[in-house]
């Protein structure tokens, strides 16, 4: 098992994970292809895939860091970590979040923060089994 740091030529794979973590939405390529090349260049993102001894992506995570007040200081917020569904209860969950605390750790950050969808009480389950706490509602408004 290996983590690979996310490269153009893997926009396929992302488009693959994000379909199924939003299962809700509908992605079109052009658009969410234009947002994954403006990830991978922004210095204060990161976006990385999982990959199984036989070569396969398994999973995939992407995160923000930015400033907050809320924790006096630089935060890491995960947007996106996924397993693939056939894949879930191995371990790769577990992988892809210590890799980002290790990023986070690295960059300085004070926390690392996610959300969930309300629906997602298995995902709930384990980030509270990692040792995340629920803090908050969140809430969103399309513009």
């Amino acid at each position: 098992m290996r983590i690979k740091t996310a490269e153009p030529n893997d926009f396929p794979e992302a488009l693959r994970f994000i379909r199924a973590l939003w299962d809700y939405n509908t992605y079109e390529e052009a658009p969410t292809r234009e947002v994954y090349g403006k990830v991978l260049a922004d210095e204060a993102s990161f976006a990385f895939f999982l990959i199984d001894d036989d070569g396969r992506y398994v999973g995939m995570c992407h995160g923000d860091y930015f400033q907050t007040f809320w924790m006096c200081g630089l935060t890491c917020y995960v947007s996106s970590l996924i397993v693939a569904e056939g894949e879930r209860g191995k371990g790769y969950g577990t992988t892809m979040l210590d890799h980002a605390v290790e990023l986070a750790r690295a960059r300085g950050c004070r926390a690392v923060t996610l959300d969930s969808g309300l629906p997602r009480t298995a995902a709930h389950r384990f980030y509270e089994g990692y040792g995340f706490e629920k803090s908050c509602y969140g809430f969103e408004m399309s513009l």
